[in-house]
């Protein structure tokens, strides 16, 4: 089965091409894709049913997800400590406290020792009301922490390979013309095999008197590599086929020029293909420079990669265009 950029080659010379990114043009964006990866899209007019709790928690940060389940022990926790209380003290044998705030931090210690089914003993319901709240807990207790085990598991199950993108394309000279170049790197130790690179170039111009985006997907020098342990140029030969062919830097600011890369690996670690995006703006793009050497060879003959070096450039003369 061909790729949507393989069956782009075969199509008749007045189609057009469309990845899914719309060739309406109701307005000037920032971008169409943002330095996480992400579409520059947000949706509006959803309701509480499009929410799904799970996708959510397991993309979001280690941090956030800390938080979120921090927060709901203590709330579920103050839930049934004011649950215990309206049932009456005498429900639940807990340490004699001098105050009423002393009271219910007993029954809120109460409340976590019967959700995670710690039980400790100085501490038990003793009547029939209270045996009732602490078993309806308890169950709870239970199915939350498989939930919750279920979604540690999912997050730490998920591929590891993070692409690294340099922060700049560039402009660089390549079989005696020039090229549009970019560089990715596998920014963790697990290993990459078959790596796939597809670039896209977005434009906006003026179709029978009407502003509409365009998508042209722009030829590599190579679009795949079977390894990846150190960085990876990926290179569009600007030839006289290239939509890039006789355009400054002014054009492509006039054209709201936005390359749109999508990246592709199989994560030997997991056993999974991985997937990254990017994109470079027309203002993110260097001319006359190439990218610099990312690494070096240590005394002991071991090849050193600088992940930082990704998008290390250094100035470079350019050939005249014949």
């Amino acid at each position: 089965m061909m790729s949507p950029m393989e069956e782009r080659a075969t199509l008749s010379p007045g189609t057009t091409y469309d990845p899914g990114l719309t060739q309406t043009y109701t307005g000037k964006i920032t971008r169409i894709v943002d330095r996480e990866g992400n579409f520059n899209v947000r949706r509006a007019g959803r309701n509480w049913r499009d929410f799904n709790p799970y996708t959510y928690l397991i993309s979001v940060s280690w941090w956030n997800f800390s938080l979120i389940v921090i927060v709901t022990f203590i709330l579920v926790n103050l839930l049934f400590a004011w649950a215990y209380s309206l049932i009456g003290a005498d429900q639940i044998k807990v340490p004699d406290a001098r105050t009423s705030l002393g009271q219910f931090f007993n029954l809120f210690f109460f409340s976590a020792h019967t959700l995670t089914t710690v039980g400790f003993g100085n501490m038990y319901p003793v009547g029939v009301m209270g045996n009732v709240v602490a078993a309806i807990e308890a169950l709870l207790g239970l199915m939350a922490f498989a939930i919750a085990t279920g979604l540690l598991f999912g997050r730490f199950s998920q591929p590891s390979a993070r692409f690294g993108f340099s922060q700049h394309m560039a402009i660089a000279p390549f079989r005696d013309e020039t090229s549009l170049q970019f560089r990715v790197v596998n920014r963790r130790s697990n290993n990459l095999i078959e790596v796939e690179a597809k670039v896209m170039l977005m434009t906006v111009e003026l179709v029978k008197g009407k502003l509409q985006r365009k998508f042209t997907p722009l030829d590599l020098e190579r679009t795949q590599i079977l390894f990846m342990p150190l960085t990876w140029t990926v290179v569009h030969p600007i030839d006289k086929q290239s939509p890039l062919y006789g355009k400054n830097a002014a054009d492509l600011e006039s054209l709201q020029a936005e390359v749109v890369v999508m990246m592709r690996g199989y994560d030997e670690t997991f056993g999974q293909v991985v997937y990254a995006r990017y994109s470079y703006r027309y203002d993110e793009i260097l001319w006359g420079v190439k990218f610099s050497a990312a690494f070096e060879i240590d005394p002991e003959g071991d090849l050193v990669l600088g992940v930082d070096k990704v998008g290390l450039t250094e100035p470079v003369p350019m050939p005249e265009i014949r």
